[in-house]
């Protein structure tokens, strides 16, 4: 998936949801104030220079798709992408056929989305955006549940935004268990088994539609790479500026070719709706209760 392509998607009417945004010259709409975010400076930099070719940002993608396509929004209304970053998974959903719009309150990363050619970016935070309430068929939340403090809270606010019946699409890092340094520099709070997952959505008013861990040859490597370590206080150091890309590159070859047979494998059973017991990350699939 390149950038600077053409804007992808259809136009999303943001002006009658949301009442605090203006629409600035560079076809970004903005909220008023800024928010504190749990989230690295130069976060949206590292993973924008990464997502294209990353085998972990496009198997997220390619799962995302697979379970929305499964369960679609009601009455096919628009996915917003909220605290969507650089706006890859927005992409991959509009390269699907989905409407989406893309909420991320920083900057750089609303910036990043609109080169990348998502047609609907808005820099504000939900709260400041000032949706309608009950104006949403559907949110995403890819990667965003673990950098907030009190998710439970964060939660009832986006239910709040949904209409009734409305779809939650999410995705977290699984595991406590494989908690390292690296969760401490993404700003995390936590990470999430599927039961835990499940309670904190159940007590937000969420019931769940359908749950899967993804990324099942993951758990090891992340335990021996980072959570030992870690656990025995051996810090990896200052990484090199190319670490991140190093750690999403996976060289041409036979393991290349054994690493996309796994990938693929899981994205078929999601298009059959069959849950995986184990994983790196989890997906959920929950609905307004």
């Amino acid at each position: 998936m390149g950038r600077n392509l053409a804007l992808v998607g259809a136009a999303v009417d943001i002006q009658t949801i949301c009442s605090g945004l203006n629409l600035a010259n560079d076809g970004i709409w903005y909220g008023r104030g800024n928010a504190a975010v749990s989230y690295p400076a130069d976060g949206h930099e590292q993973c924008f220079a990464v997502e294209d070719s990353s085998f972990w940002f496009r198997h997220r993608n390619a799962c995302i798709v697979a379970v929305a396509s499964e369960f679609p929004p009601p009455g096919d209304g628009a996915i917003f992408d909220i605290g969507g970053g650089n706006g890859f998974v927005s992409m991959g959903l509009a390269n699907a056929g989905f409407d989406v719009a893309l909420v991320e309150p920083g900057h750089v990363g609303a910036v990043n989305a609109k080169r990348r050619g998502v047609r609907n970016v808005i820099c504000a935070t939900a709260e400041s955006a000032q949706f309608t309430p009950h104006s949403l068929s559907a949110a995403g939340l890819f990667d965003v549940i673990e950098h907030i403090d009190d998710a439970p809270a964060f939660l009832r606010s986006v239910k709040g935004l949904l209409r009734p019946q409305g779809y939650l699409y999410a995705t977290v890092p699984a595991y406590q268990s494989l908690w390292s340094d690296e969760d401490v520099s993404a700003g995390h709070y936590r990470r999430y088994t599927m039961s835990s997952l499940q309670a904190t959505l159940d007590a937000a008013g969420f019931d769940l539609l359908f749950a899967s861990y993804i990324f099942r040859f993951l758990p090891v490597p992340i335990f021996m790479l980072r959570a030992l370590p870690h656990r025995l206080g051996i810090s990896r150091g200052q990484r090199m500026p190319d670490a991140a890309s190093r750690d999403h590159r996976v060289k041409q070859g036979l393991a290349s070719r054994l690493l996309q047979g796994m990938l693929d494998r899981e994205v078929e059973l999601l298009k059959r709706r069959q849950s995986m017991r184990f994983g790196g990350s989890c997906l959920v699939v929950a609905k307004c209760r």
